[in-house]
């Protein structure tokens, strides 16, 4: 298992915000802000790395009858030290997100990748998908609210760079500018993935040897 792929698939290739169209309820509701992105987003890569070890480690010793049961109460212990932490260190960013920092108990992603990974994979792995999983679900976070920020307040992270003669889009800084924007960037990222389809030639040809055409190219027949 390569430890750098695990990692990376999901930067860009299984992004779960732009890809897998995960996680889209805090990516649309807490993007008003780049703060609130780069916040939001760093809080569930700490979720998503601490569960996914925990469950890794403790998947031989939890049931399957209550093994969602037991994945949120593990996601939920450090949901809860999460929101602690921000409550104490940075409350008007903990009041901001709100309930959505409470959400990421039952966030997709981390009940998903929980599910499908960390319950089937070693620790290592584990933490390295989760934390692949959650800077890219920052990546998108912070994308989208700097965005929104930018267009529809003139600043980014909280400083003011419009100049005074343009005006702000605040329709970006709505709920229906979430929408947009999110829209845009989703189809942009799979526009840049999109593979061109691999020209046929007779060398790749799967009936190449049973092709005619084939056969008088390379000679005669096979």
């Amino acid at each position: 298992m390569s430890y750098m792929k695990e990692f990376t698939k999901g930067l860009i290739k299984e992004n779960p915000n732009m890809v897998m169209l995960l996680g889209m309820c805090p990516t649309l509701a807490i993007t008003t802000m780049a703060v609130n992105g780069v916040t939001m987003g760093l809080s569930t890569t700490f979720v998503l790395v601490c569960s996914n070890l925990v469950i890794s480690l403790l998947k031989k010793v939890i049931p399957d009858t209550v093994r969602l049961p037991a994945y949120i109460v593990i996601i939920a212990g450090f949901v809860t030290f999460v929101s602690l932490v921000l409550q104490a260190v940075a409350p008007d960013i903990y009041s901001a997100l709100g309930m959505y920092l409470a959400l990421i108990t039952v966030n997709c992603i981390i009940l998903g990748r929980a599910e499908m990974f960390a319950s089937k994979n070693k620790a290592i792995p584990s933490m390295l998908d989760g934390l692949g999983m959650g800077l890219g679900f920052t990546l998108t976070l912070v994308l989208v609210g700097s965005i929104r920020e930018i267009f529809g307040a003139g600043s980014w992270f909280g400083i003011k760079i419009m100049p005074e003669f343009l005006e702000p889009m605040t329709l970006l800084i709505l709920p229906a500018g979430g929408f947009f924007v999110l829209g845009t960037v989703i189809a942009v990222v799979n526009r840049l993935m999109k593979k061109k389809p691999r020209e046929i030639t007779c060398e790749n040809c799967p009936n190449a040897e049973s092709c005619k055409d084939c056969s008088a190219k390379n000679g005669g027949d096979r």
